[in-house]
């Protein structure tokens, strides 16, 4: 007798982009210019001149937003800690808990400021981050890179491509494109991986805001 699979919830992918000026890998330093979240209605981009406004925003998008399952791509270790930081230095109150979890076998080095990755969970939606299910299931077997962009190529997806350290220079419409691609690309990943991905999802746990 086979399992029927429990139905998908809603997903929705986030991306982030930060001040390539400065250094957009250190949230000490670097702001975020952008925002998108990729759900089953569309992307929407935020993108807000007034940092403080942006990423209250995002928020009040995510408390209204019926509950599903936040995707990102090392999301635990690099958008929702970089998120969590930039929103404590500008006093700005997030529904984002994260709990670090050193058994995480962390491909990168650790966001500057913190100490590796983090499970994580944003109002009522719970976080997946779709890296470690490809890099686990796919990236050990593959010479094929790990990275976003490597990844969706491969699936026949097709992302707005940049040079990463330039971010900075685009302007307010190719810097919307470009967060959208990135986050349209890492819902859909998941999407059709979802009856192991569904397996990564971040167990209930003790998680605390990053203040």
């Amino acid at each position: 007798m086979s399992l029927i699979p429990a139905p998908m919830p809603p997903l929705l992918g986030l991306d982030i982009e930060t001040d390539t000026a400065v250094d957009g890998l250190d949230p000490a330093v670097g702001r975020v210019l952008a925002v998108a979240l990729a759900g089953p209605d569309g992307v929407t981009v935020f993108d807000d001149d007034d940092e403080s406004h942006l990423l209250g925003r995002v928020d009040r998008f995510l408390a209204s937003a019926e509950p599903g399952v936040l995707v990102t791509w090392n999301g635990g270790g690099f958008d929702l800690p970089y998120l969590a930081t930039r929103a404590a230095r500008l006093d700005v109150q997030l529904g984002l808990r994260l709990r670090p979890d050193p058994s995480l076998d962390d491909h990168h080095e650790p966001l500057a400021g913190h100490p590796g990755a983090y499970r994580a969970s944003w109002h009522r939606h719970c976080h997946l981050d779709a890296y470690r299910v490809y890099r686990a299931e796919v990236g050990l077997s593959s010479p094929t890179s790990c990275s976003l962009k490597a990844v969706a190529r491969t699936a026949g997806l097709n992302p707005v491509e940049i040079d990463a350290s330039q971010v900075h220079l685009l302007g307010r419409a190719d810097l919307a494109a470009y967060v959208a691609s990135d986050a349209r690309c890492t819902v859909e990943l998941a999407r059709r991986r979802w009856p192991s991905a569904s397996g990564w999802i971040d167990q209930a746990g003790t998680a605390e805001a990053l203040r």
